[in-house]
């Protein structure tokens, strides 16, 4: 089937880490469908024309999926931007038909894109399909006009994949009726996998947090916990990979509870980078407060890698016994005990059986199957 990915958020050149997931979506679509990614990029004040569209030529930004990017020409009223929002979507998608490709099926991500993709889906008898990843459901942070557009978008898609049961329920909490199917995030198994060589006894235990530095992933409380862990053993490291508004905040706690010899803060690195880390890393630690589903976590078991999680959301529903550990979150001593059981536990762990459970749920050929499946059984109007 030919199957239009229509998302606001998408890895670009500026912004590579940005909603990675979707991408990861799109590719493992590819293996049974045709998709072709609408980015609608937002506005661009520097455009001397109403729009603007393109394809990615950038061979690292596309990965293998057609890839074209929308923008449009802010308007002088404020309030005429949505309509323009949407008059340059459906111009895009002209331009995308020009180019011989007509969708089957259109699949949305995030509910904010629903407007033009329903649109759309109207005008040209299409189904309309809208995954979900956005935490505010499960913070219930959503303003009055996003919850408007998330009831509309919802109510008229033809189907809803939120990446969770635990999104699901957060988005039904709200009083959002819907035609719902759990469908997760993909994990390249290709990318993400464990490394041949034996891990050094001997050697401190590397800890590892991936993710944005923002007050929702719950660092401050993994750094006290790490300063209690601190005063009784001194058999690991952490690193820390990622950025965002709360980084220096976190590199002065760090300094504070005198873990500054003992946390490494990288920064933003590349896919590859991450993949290096996960497998050279003894356990992954999320001490997030909300997730609607984690795929750094997931990443980390294709790598072998136990995880120590929070009781957060999204992540309840993978990490078991098997292949980690849960403890509440919000609570730096729950950490503490659950840091000391894992670093003392490590060798009941099988690397080569956590990347197989990874896999077996996460793969590109599973969650794209699955997919698949959802589009054939709505077909075409």
């Amino acid at each position: 089937m030919k199957v239009l990915f229509l998302t606001n958020w998408y890895p670009s050149r500026d912004m590579p880490a940005r909603a990675v997931w979707v991408r990861e979506h799109a590719k493992a679509v590819r293996r049974l469908d045709e998709v072709v990614v609408l980015h609608t990029a937002g506005s661009d004040r520097r455009l001397t024309t109403r729009w603007k569209v393109e394809e990615e030529s950038e061979v690292s930004a596309a990965e293998g999926v057609p890839t074209y990017r929308a923008w449009y020409r802010e308007p002088a009223a404020r309030r005429a931007s949505y309509v323009i929002y949407l008059w340059s979507t459906l111009a895009a998608f002209r331009h995308i038909s020009r180019q011989g490709f007509s969708p089957d099926v259109i699949h949305v991500h995030v509910y904010d894109a629903g407007g033009p993709g329903l649109l759309l889906g109207k005008l040209h008898r299409v189904p309309v399909v809208v995954s979900e990843h956005f935490s505010s459901f499960l913070r219930r942070s959503l303003g009055r006009l996003d919850l408007c557009k998330a009831r509309a978008a919802f109510r008229w898609a033809d189907r809803v994949l939120p990446v969770s049961y635990s999104l699901k329920r957060a988005i039904e909490g709200y009083g959002i009726a819907a035609r719902f199917e759990v469908v997760p995030n993909v994990v390249d198994p290709a990318v993400f996998f464990p490394t041949a060589d034996a891990l050094v006894e001997t050697r401190p235990k590397r800890l590892l947090f991936v993710g944005q530095l923002t007050p929702v992933k719950g660092l401050p409380y993994l750094f006290e916990a790490l300063s209690k862990l601190g005063r009784t053993r001194t058999d690991w490291r952490l690193d820390v990979v990622g950025d965002g508004e709360a980084r220096p905040d976190l590199e002065h706690l760090a300094i504070g509870l005198n873990l500054g010899d003992r946390i490494t803060f990288h920064g933003v690195k590349g896919r590859h980078d991450v993949a290096e880390l996960m497998r050279r890393a003894d356990l992954f630690v999320l001490p997030s407060l909300c997730e609607t589903f984690s795929a750094p976590a997931a990443e980390a078991l294709a790598s072998g890698t136990p995880v120590l999680a929070t009781r957060c959301g999204g992540p309840e529903e993978f990490i078991v016994d098997e292949v980690g550990s849960l403890v509440p979150a919000a609570d730096a001593a729950a950490l503490t005990r659950g840091l000391h059981h894992m670093l003392d536990t490590l060798d009941r762990y099988s690397r080569v059986r956590i990347r197989q459970y990874a896999v077996e749920r996460f793969s590109p050929e599973v969650v794209g199957a699955r997919l698949h499946a959802v589009y054939e059984s709505l077909g075409r109007r």
